[in-house]
């Protein structure tokens, strides 16, 4: 990650907040040192004698209520000094609200952005926040383009001006990650009620196309490239849990938003994004764990049940808001049926048919089986970490 580089106009706003740090420490100082002076002077003009009683009692009171003052002076400059310090630091720290692109890559211009926005382009996919849409620029760079949905007319979200500083600061939070299986985000615009976000143009799609041309029999997809696939979506999950400061959370983690390049290496997409998003349902997705909606209580460990899911997914090669579920026996969703056939025994009966091939690979398949399950605890402390998961994940295959 490159090191950041401060601006002549932010050095010179550092420089100014130590200079007024200075002044009020020596206002605090000339306070104290005219409490002493004044001190000394009544030690001197006051001295206390054996025939003079009732002048030492005043000049000792004197003595008093000028230490007292000198404190209290002191600590109001202190307390007004540090309020000072603390309201220019924020004004300083504050995200500027910007108005047009704000661009990451030297590959965009803003003026080539803004004309190819406003042009017509392919639609590529909808989600729940939001479509995508497949736009070329002037230079013949390929971008792919999410606009997101717009803030409801007359909510809070639209008018305040704070909500719109934090969304511009996330973005650039996550236009600072750098990981091969993560969409890198190339740019952002801010409209007058909605963001457009830039990224990479992926040709093979998402995953979820990908899976859905499986079920067509239009594509094949072996055991070897969907662990693959698996190992590449928990590591960039390890990536956000343990190698961000701060921890980053991906909160909608599904196969529409993991993408796959040519070699069908996946990149997650939309991190973080549900979150900038007040009005996104993420218990329609059916790959949202319980506590999201039980208690509205998101960890790393719901992003791991998301991930269950989706390795469920390349294992059965089953859509999880297929009616089967609800047909089965055990049925209710894809994570009750697995783990019923493999406390049966029978969790071969699981197994996408058009995937099973040689008995390594099929023993392979029923340990990951065994670790979607796992990932698909009603309890998240039974569920492993991204970090064990990348483990057991990759003993399973070379990679």
């Amino acid at each position: 990650m490159e090191k950041r580089r401060y601006s002549p106009q932010l050095t010179g706003k550092v420089t100014a907040l130590l200079l007024l740090m200075s002044f009020c420490f020596h206002l605090i100082v000339v306070q104290c040192q005219e409490s002493s002076t004044k001190m000394i002077r009544h030690l001197s003009t006051d001295t206390p004698s054996p025939s003079r009683p009732p002048q030492f009692s005043t000049g000792l009171k004197r003595i008093l209520l000028s230490i007292v003052l000198g404190v209290l002076t002191g600590l109001t400059g202190a307390i007004l000094s540090a309020c000072v310090v603390r309201f220019l630091v924020r004004y300083m720290n504050r995200t500027p609200i910007l108005k047009g692109p704000v661009i990451f890559s030297p590959k965009i211009a803003p003026k080539t952005l803004q004309s190819a926005l406003a042009s017509e382009n392919q639609l590529l996919g909808s989600s729940s926040n939001g479509k995508y849409y497949r736009t070329v620029l002037d230079n013949g760079f390929i971008v792919a383009v999410k606009r997101l949905e717009p803030f409801e007319n007359g909510s809070p979200e639209r008018q305040s001006k704070s909500v719109k500083r934090r969304i511009q600061q996330e973005l650039e939070m996550l236009a600072s990650l750098r990981h091969r299986n993560l969409m890198s985000l190339r740019a952002y615009v801010r409209e007058s009620d909605r963001f457009s976000l830039v990224y990479d143009y992926v040709r093979t799609g998402s995953l979820e196309d990908a899976m859905n041309r499986v079920r067509e029999n239009q594509l094949q997809l072996g055991w070897e490239v969907r662990l693959r696939i698996a190992v590449g979506v928990v590591k960039g999950l390890r990536y956000l849990h343990f190698e961000c400061v701060p921890q980053i959370l991906h909160y909608n983690l599904k196969p529409t938003n993991v993408m796959l390049d040519a070699e069908f290496e996946p990149r997650l997409a939309d991190c973080g994004l549900a979150k900038l998003m007040p009005n996104l349902d993420r218990t329609t997705s059916g790959y949202s764990a319980s506590e999201c909606f039980q208690n509205c209580r998101y960890t790393d460990k719901s992003d791991i049940f998301s991930f269950g899911m989706i390795l469920g997914v390349l294992l059965t090669g089953r859509d999880p808001t297929d009616p089967f579920f609800g047909e089965a026996a055990s049925g209710g969703s894809l994570g009750h049926w697995l783990r019923h056939l493999q406390q049966a025994g029978e969790a071969r009966e699981a197994l996408d048919k058009s995937i099973l091939g040689e008995e390594g690979e099929e023993d392979e398949m029923l340990m990951a089986v065994r670790i979607a399950v796992v990932c698909l605890s009603d309890l998240p402390a039974d569920r492993p970490s991204s970090d064990e998961l990348v483990l057991m994940l990759s003993q399973l295959h070379s990679f």
